[in-house]
């Protein structure tokens, strides 16, 4: 088959995004789903949806094309990401996900998902960009076209599944009250369940599907999370929990209103999994912290590119049990080797429930480093910004795996263009919280200034 290395690369760090009507448009969203159905040579293929409102129409391009290559698309309906993962991963089927994560409600993807649960490689991806460039299809006759079917059991499989691998006696004897916001998104139902059958007492905000995200944006961000935090603030609760837009990634409020940054939650998670010897698995974007917990508990931490699929594919390659990224997605491998936001709120809870601890106890045992992240819009090639960015930087401490990580006197700054977004995502991180948010600016503001015309240098 030829090569598409002169074609643009349809799938990025999560999947193919855009804005549907204008990017992803109902009739390339067809020939992709004909794409995927060539390219999974087996008689079902799973999908499944958040809440976004163009997520039928969506879905239904998708299915049309992949039912035209004679497979039985196994319908979902609206679910997290990780439940349709989990349900690919337990009959061994693979799966589509039509969801955009956490980005605004006029964006919608397609995701694609291997028959182990996990996304799928690069590699696969590139054969279905290859198949759908060349147009290599491979029809089904009428006689031989799919269907659709549903399955309605799929959500409560996954609940029971993320339920089998934590202490529920514990979590129960505890009766935490527990405020929740699932964002309108993917596990407006899904999380309040799972909370109701460890036997939490609960308050939940924005629980109930709306595809345009009225009542806060996907990102679970502070900033984003005003009435979550005000709440909790004022008292009566354990935790307070949020999801983004298709819930593979959960963030925590503590008892007193703070937000916990989702490195301290990968931090206490790591702390609590692992054993001299074990493996531990997170990008380049990651917290310090678990450089220290590691070492401190004689396991090896394996740094990789941005990105829950490389993670994932990297704890398999490694039999490592644990890992994650700073933004809330921690991968726990005795459940799946996926991001997965309930499967983080149960082992929070417990960690809550083992240590007979408040969660503001439990962070203050996690070593102190500070990250800010902001970014800015990219309107020059990478390529272009890298060499001088080096020049500014002085520093001879690199970490190239993706974009560039800057090792400085107190502290580090990563600089590297979204899969997702046009933009440079900037971090900075110090053991001075001052100080993360000075580094972050200040390469925030040179990356500005080299992108206006002509050059700042």
């Amino acid at each position: 088959m030829p090569t598409t290395s002169d074609k643009p690369q349809l799938f990025g760090t999560n999947g193919i995004r855009g804005v549907p009507g204008r990017d992803l448009t109902v009739e390339f969203s067809m020939e992709i789903g004909k794409a995927i159905g060539t390219y999974f040579e087996v008689p079902e293929i799973a999908m499944g949806k958040d809440t976004r409102d163009t997520g039928q129409m969506i879905f239904n391009a998708v299915s049309s094309g992949i039912m035209s290559t004679g497979k039985t698309v196994v319908d979902l309906g609206i679910l997290p990401t990780p439940a349709v993962q989990y349900y690919s991963r337990m009959r061994s089927i693979p799966g589509v996900i039509i969801t955009a994560s956490h980005n605004p409600p006029q964006f919608n993807g397609i995701k694609c998902i291997a028959a182990d649960g996990t996304e799928l490689e690069r590699t696969g991806e590139e054969e279905i960009e290859k198949i759908y460039y060349n147009k290599s299809y491979v029809p089904a006759g009428w006689e031989n076209a799919g269907t659709v079917i549903s399955d309605p059991n799929a959500a409560s499989v996954y609940v029971r599944g993320v339920m089998s691998r934590v202490d529920v006696a514990a979590i129960k004897a505890r009766k935490f009250r527990v405020l929740v916001d699932t964002g309108n998104g993917a596990a407006f139902s899904t999380t309040p369940t799972l909370l109701r059958k460890l036997g939490c007492s609960m308050v939940t905000l924005n629980a109930f599907p709306d595809g345009m995200f009225t009542s806060r944006t996907s990102e679970p961000r502070p900033e984003n999370l005003k009435d979550l935090i005000s709440l909790v603030s004022k008292g009566g609760f354990d935790l307070g929990i949020a999801h983004d837009g298709d819930a593979d990634r959960a963030v925590f409020i503590d008892e007193k209103g703070n937000f916990i940054d989702g490195d301290i939650t990968l931090s206490l998670v790591v702390k609590s999994t692992i054993k001299k010897g074990d493996r531990v698995v997170t990008p380049v974007s990651s917290s310090d912290a678990i450089d220290e917990i590691c070492k401190e508990a004689g396991a090896k931490l394996i740094r990789t590119k941005v990105g829950a699929p490389v993670v994932s594919r990297t704890m398999i390659e490694n039999q490592a049990k644990i890992g994650g990224e700073e933004n809330g997605g921690i991968v726990f491998g005795p459940h799946q080797y996926c991001r997965d936001g309930a499967m983080t709120v149960a082992l929070i809870l417990n960690l809550m429930a083992l240590h007979k601890k408040k969660i503001s106890d439990l962070v203050n045992t996690v070593p102190e480093y500070h990250i800010f992240k902001t970014s800015v819009e990219r309107r020059k090639e990478w390529k272009s910004l890298e060499p001088q960015i080096l020049r500014y930087s002085g520093s001879n401490l690199l970490d190239r795996q993706d974009g560039l990580k800057i090792y400085l006197e107190d502290g580090w700054v990563l600089l590297r263009p979204s899969g997702t977004e046009p933009i440079i995502r900037v971090y900075g991180e110090s053991k001075m919280k001052k100080k993360a948010e000075e580094l972050a600016l200040e390469y925030h503001a040179l990356i500005s200034g080299l992108q206006e015309e002509p050059s700042s240098l």
